[in-house]
C-alpha cells in the first residue's frame, strides 16, 4: 500500500509520480516539479530539481549523479585512508559554503588565503594527506612568512590547520601536523592622525574642488570622523536612520554584509555630526526616509590629492574611525563607552590596546589636580580634624 501511494493520489485517484522518457527523472505530478530518483553506491536518492522544464531537469540530475558519485568515491577512499589535501580541501570549501553564519566578505577572504597557500606550496594539492609531515608545515611557514603580511600568514595557517583537522575528524591521521604553527607577531599600527586644524584644512581642500565628486567626498570624510563609522557601514546609513529626537544614529549595514558584528548598534550624534546633517537635510529636503544619507561610497582619492596639497601625511578611511575614537577619549569619555560607541564587543579590550596611551595621558593631566597641600587662604586644621 505505501508504494502504491507514491504513485497514486492517496485516494486511488490521479498518479502522484509521473514516470519521463529520462533514466532516473520522474515529476511530481501536483506541482509540476521534476526529482531525480537514483540509486547510487547502494543508497536510494530522491532530492527535487526545483524546476518543471524538462530540458533543464535534465541538466541538473547530470550535475547531481556525477556530485553524488564524487562524494560516494570520496567516502570510499576515506574509508582507505587515501585522500588528498585536495579531497579535504573540497570538503572545507563545501563546509565553507553550507555556514551561513559567515559573511560573503570572509568567505571571499578565506578563498584568497586558499589561492596563496596553493600558490607558494604548488605540490600540496595532490599530496597523500597521511604524507604532510610538521615538518613540511613548518618548512613551508618558514618560506610563506617572508612574503606575506602578518595578518594574512596568521590566517592562511589558520586555514591550513582548520583543512588538515577535516582529515583528523575523518580518521585519516591521528594529529594535526599543522598544529604547532606559530602565528607571526602583528606590530600595533603607529596611529598618525591629522590635528584639529590639519582635519579642518584638509575638508576644506577637499572641498574647495567644485567639479567631480569633491563636495559628496568631503561631507563623506566629515561623517567618518563624527561618528567612528566602518566605510561600508557610513555608505549604508539612511535618513530614516538619523533620529534628531534622540540625538543618535542607526547603524546596521546592509542586508548582505550587515555590520561587521552583525548587530545594530547606535552612535550618539556630537554637535559636529549634528551640523552636518542638518546642513545635508537642508541641502535636499526632497529626500526621502530611505535614500542614503551619502552620495558616495568612498572618498580616499580626494583624501590623497588634499594631502599631498597641504604636505599631511596621507591617512585612509580607517584612520578617520581612529580619529573619532581619539577625540572622543580626549574630550574625557571613558573607553568602554568609545568601545560601544564603536561596535566592539570585547567589552573595550581592543580599544585599550589601541588607545590606551591616550587614557595615560588624560590621567596624568588630570593628576596634576591633585594635591595635598593646604590652600595659602586655608584655615588650619585641629587635631581633631575640625577648623577651630
Amino acid at each position: 500500500m505505501k508504494a502504491k501511494s507514491r504513485q497514486t493520489g492517496q485516494d486511488g485517484g490521479e498518479p502522484v509520480w509521473a514516470r519521463t522518457p529520462y533514466a532516473n527523472l520522474v515529476r511530481y505530478v501536483p506541482s509540476g516539479v521534476y526529482f531525480a530518483r537514483l540509486r547510487v553506491g547502494g543508497k536510494l536518492i530522491r532530492r527535487s530539481l526545483k524546476t518543471r522544464a524538462s530540458s533543464v531537469a535534465k541538466l541538473k540530475l547530470a550535475d547531481l549523479e556525477k556530485e553524488e558519485r564524487a562524494r560516494i568515491e570520496g567516502r570510499a577512499r576515506v574509508l582507505d585512508g587515501k585522500v588528498t589535501f585536495g579531497d579535504l580541501l573540497a570538503e572545507y570549501r563545501e563546509r565553507l559554503a553550507a555556514d551561513h553564519t559567515i559573511k560573503p566578505r570572509t568567505r571571499q577572504y578565506r578563498a584568497e588565503r586558499i589561492a596563496a597557500m596553493l600558490k607558494s606550496w604548488p605540490e600540496l594539492l595532490g599530496t597523500d594527506t597521511r604524507r604532510i609531515t610538521r615538518e613540511d608545515c613548518e618548512g613551508w611557514a618558514a618560506r610563506y612568512v617572508g612574503v606575506a603580511s602578518p595578518s594574512n600568514f596568521n590566517n592562511s595557517i589558520g586555514t591550513l590547520r582548520a583543512i588538515l583537522q577535516i582529515g583528523v575528524e575523518k580518521g585519516v591521521r591521528y594529529s594535526n601536523p599543522a598544529a604547532g604553527l606559530k602565528r607571526a607577531r602583528i606590530k600595533a599600527k603607529e596611529l598618525s592622525l591629522p590635528t584639529e586644524n590639519q582635519f579642518l584644512e584638509l575638508v576644506a581642500e577637499i572641498r574647495r574642488v567644485p567639479f567631480g565628486p569633491g563636495l559628496a567626498s568631503a561631507d563623506l570624510v566629515e561623517f567618518l570622523a563624527y561618528g567612528g563609522f566602518r566605510k561600508s557601514e557610513a555608505a549604508c546609513v539612511t535618513w530614516a536612520d538619523c533620529d534628531f529626537a534622540k540625538g543618535e544614529i542607526v547603524v546596521r549595514g546592509d542586508q548582505e554584509t550587515g555590520t561587521k558584528n552583525r548587530e545594530v548598534r547606535r552612535v550618539p550624534m556630537i554637535p559636529d555630526m549634528r551640523r552636518l546633517l542638518e546642513r545635508l537635510r537642508t541641502e535636499r529636503p526632497e529626500a526621502e526616509p530611505g535614500v542614503r544619507v551619502m552620495r558616495v561610497r568612498e572618498c580616499q582619492g580626494a583624501i590623497n590629492r588634499a594631502c599631498q596639497a597641504l604636505g599631511v601625511r596621507r591617512f585612509t578611511h580607517h584612520d578617520l574611525r581612529h580619529l573619532f575614537a581619539t577625540r572622543c577619549i580626549e574630550s574625557g569619555v571613558d573607553i568602554p563607552t568609545v568601545s560601544r560607541w564603536l561596535g566592539h564587543k570585547d567589552g573595550g579590550a581592543l580599544a585599550m590596546k589601541v588607545y590606551g596611551h591616550l587614557r595615560d595621558q588624560h590621567s596624568t593631566a588630570m593628576a596634576q589636580k591633585v594635591t595635598f597641600r593646604a590652600e595659602p587662604d586655608a584655615r588650619p586644621l585641629t587635631q581633631s580634624g575640625a577648623t577651630p
